[in-house]
């Protein structure tokens, strides 16, 4: 075989480890080691990477080169799979270096190496996710340049938000109903806690992991490196065995946060660590005192149920990226009865495979349409496996006959626009804040909208909200007759209609979405109607999967015809030429009036280009709160440790900024802000009288982890109810 080396990171060429490879590799060390293995990991950035096939070289020098030997699946599952040619092989220097400088293996591409390479397919972002959903479930691009979701979410499905990784889209059924699926989507559901409870391992596994992720915040970023993640990681394997996915899931998310931090990546948002370790607290906290809710342990598997006959309709497709390598697509559909369903191909291969899976073959009753063809067509599918996020399975029984497909105005797909947005804002932003990320997904399922494109902010584009026409909430003519198309756009901005957000819902290069967004933003005036998912983290924020013109005369868009209408903001790419004319744009605003259209862009006008330097325009009641302050020093807490909070608080404006709190009504953040420092601050002394110092000591770290989870708890509840309260109030004129 050819052999090929490389001298950049690691990360674009290691493949994905276990958890618990990286954790006893780690465990082996001395202590003279570990107090090396830092600087070590640092090295590796500049280490020439050698691959012979799936086989990967490090090179350390003549007398040291570590060899990795990924199974099937691609992952680095079996410590044997990795040796070192030093003396000191295999508790060595070298190989922990190597194994924590690679990407941490999803659970589930681990367990599933033995796989072929149909195998693990990635989560959907979005949205994280992981994103995410990582990634995914702002659904920034994670370190690799992927999403997280969840951000993905990720988020998508997504989702992506931070379930990024190894989730097959699609299984290999008996063609019974019961399908062994490809990939971590198969299987029967697994985990879970009984009629009375956690089990007495699964509460000593929780236990463990609270103790292990206590100390990582007390440390904070500075002082989490590999010796700390790699404790993490062991923590995780141990929440495995004993049935808590969804703690090992949250474990993850942090190790890769922290990973994220400490090398200082560009898509690094310090929120998403923060999430993950509130998220990881949370639950091993509730998991340690024994809480009874089943929904605490989480799932390992899906399993595919048969569901009949269906009649399924292309809405859309959304590329897919996740932090651990995989990329693919993810198309979405839409059933007669107004039930979502999806069809993913997600792989290893990250931006690049992302970006061609658009167009590639969909694996479903082994048919050949494309998931291009797909998402502007229709499915006739009989025999149909579905998990119980809708993934349709691909098993042998699955026979799919391809239809034609609708556009968005006609049939089930009309509806997605038929009401008000702020409804379906209010449905999707219903869920518990604290539920799985894993479960509840990137923020529901896509919402519609009709909207009028007003201008640039930053990197997203500001459009009003048009009522449906003759719908609830339309708004009347003068003469009291129904809002017609071409006229609804006028009198919805004089009315002072919602102002919204479009954001990206993935900022790589190698996807279209924000020139797509760039492009609507230079054309102000011009009505798009937008299918996307509602951000729960920030006021009234939509990010568009797709946009297409809006019924009726007006300016706006004017897409192919083979596009049916509709143009998927990741892959298609707008022209110059399927926007309006910029004298269509300039009549409406004069139709309309400057004050409708510039009135809460005080200072600023209507801005025509994407702008990154612009500030912000429109007053956002999130960031704008007075609950910056407890933000700001719950971010604190992860990105300093404890003593960078306790710092804080011995400031002689601490008592102001409680004061402000409190003078704007945020009594009990103030309260738990005023914990929250004072616990930081708090010193034990030994039974000689000596200061115990913070790192070491246990029970002082368990109470000041307990004062943060509930300040970011209740930060986390009272942003989610100012960005539903968002979705219903109209910007000050």
């Amino acid at each position: 075989m050819n052999a090929s080396a490389s001298a950049s990171g690691p990360a674009a060429h290691l493949p994905p480890v276990a958890p618990h490879v990286v954790a006893a590799a780690v465990e082996d060390l001395t202590s003279r080691l570990r107090r090396k293995l830092d600087d070590a990991v640092e090295r590796c950035a500049g280490l020439p990477v050698t691959a012979e096939g799936p086989v990967l070289s490090v090179s350390w020098g003549e007398d040291a080169v570590v060899v990795l030997t990924p199974g099937s699946s691609g992952v680095v599952a079996d410590p044997a799979s990795a040796v070192c040619s030093c003396l000191l092989a295999p508790r060595c220097l070298h190989r922990a270096a190597v194994l924590s400088a690679c990407p941490v293996a999803e659970p589930d591409a681990a367990a599933d190496s033995e796989v072929a390479a149909d195998g693990p397919c990635g989560d959907v972002p979005g949205a994280d996710s992981d994103g995410a959903r990582d990634g995914l479930p702002d659904r920034a691009s994670t370190p690799d340049g992927s999403v997280p979701a969840d951000e993905a979410g990720t988020r998508s499905g997504t989702g992506t938000q931070d379930r990024a990784g190894a989730e097959s889209g699609s299984g290999t059924g008996d063609g019974s109903g019961a399908e062994s699926g490809t990939g971590a989507e198969s299987g029967t559901a697994t985990g879970g806690a009984g009629a009375g409870g956690p089990t007495a391992a699964q509460t000593a596994a929780a236990a463990d992991v609270w103790r292990t992720a206590a100390a990582v915040l007390v440390s904070g970023v500075p002082g989490a490196g590999a010796v700390p993640q790699a404790e993490l990681l062991r923590a995780a394997h141990s929440a495995r065995v004993a049935g808590l996915p969804r703690v090992e899931a949250a474990v993850l998310r942090v190790v890769r946060g922290l990973r994220a931090a400490r090398a200082r990546h560009d898509g690094h948002r310090l929120a998403d660590l923060v999430s993950a370790l509130r998220e990881l607290l949370l639950t091993t906290g509730r998991l340690a005192a024994a809480d009874p809710d089943p929904a605490l342990p989480g799932v390992t598997r899906r399993a595919y149920r048969p569901g009949g006959s269906l009649r399924v309709y292309g809405v859309c497709r959304e590329p897919v990226i996740s932090a651990t390598g995989y990329g693919g697509v993810v198309t979405h559909l839409l059933a007669e009865d107004g039930r979502w369903f999806s069809v993913a191909d997600v792989r290893p291969g990250g931006p690049a495979r992302a970006r061609g899976a658009g167009t590639s073959a969909v694996a479903l009753g082994g048919g050949t349409l494309t998931h291009a063809r797909l998402a502007r067509g229709g499915l006739l599918v009989s025999g149909t496996t579905v998990s119980p996020d809708g993934r349709l399975g691909a098993g042998r029984g699955v026979r799919a006959t391809p239809v034609a497909g609708l556009p968005w105005s006609s049939g089930p797909l009309a509806a997605l626009f038929a009401r008000p947005v702020a409804q379906a804002a209010d449905e999707t932003l219903s869920a518990e804040p604290w539920a799985d990320p894993q479960e509840a997904g990137p923020a529901g399922p896509p919402v519609g909208c009709d909207l009028v494109v007003v201008g640039a902010e930053g990197d997203r584009v500001l459009a009003w909200v048009l009522p449906p026409p003759g719908g609830p909430g339309a708004v009347p003519a003068p003469d009291g007759r129904a809002a017609e198309a071409g006229e609804a756009d006028g009198w919805a901005a004089e009315a002072g209609g919602l102002l919204i957000r479009l954001a990206p819902v993935n900022s790589h290069p190698d996807l279209a979405h924000v020139a797509n967004l760039r492009q609507l933003a230079s054309r102000p005036g011009t009505r798009v109607r937008v299918l996307g998912r509602v951000d729960p983290d920030r006021a009234a924020t939509l990010r568009p999967l797709a946009v297409g013109p809006v019924p009726g005369p007006g300016p706006t868009l004017r897409l192919p015809a083979e596009w049916l209408d509709r143009a998927d903001l990741g892959y298609d790419r707008l022209q110059g030429s399927h926007l309006p004319s910029r004298d269509e744009c300039a009549s409406w605003q004069e139709t309309v009036g400057a004050n409708a259209v510039t009135g809460p862009l005080t200072g600023s006008g209507p801005v025509t280009g994407s702008d990154p330097a612009a500030g912000p325009a429109v007053a956002d009641p999130v960031t704008g709160s007075p609950l910056w302050r407890v933000r700001r020093l719950v971010e604190l807490a992860v990105s300093g440790g404890r003593r960078a909070v306790a710092e804080s608080g011995r400031g002689s404006d601490a008592p102001a900024r409680r004061a402000h709190l409190r003078r704007a009504g945020f009594e009990t953040a103030a309260a738990l802000a005023a914990a929250l420092t004072d616990e930081a601050d708090r010193r034990t002394r030994d039974v000689f009288g000596r200061l115990v110092d913070h790192d070491t000591d246990r029970s002082g770290a368990d109470r000041y982890a307990w004062a943060w989870l509930a300040a970011a708890v209740h930060l986390m509840a009272a942003e989610r109810a100012l960005v539903r309260a968002s979705w219903h109030d109209a910007p000050p004129r």
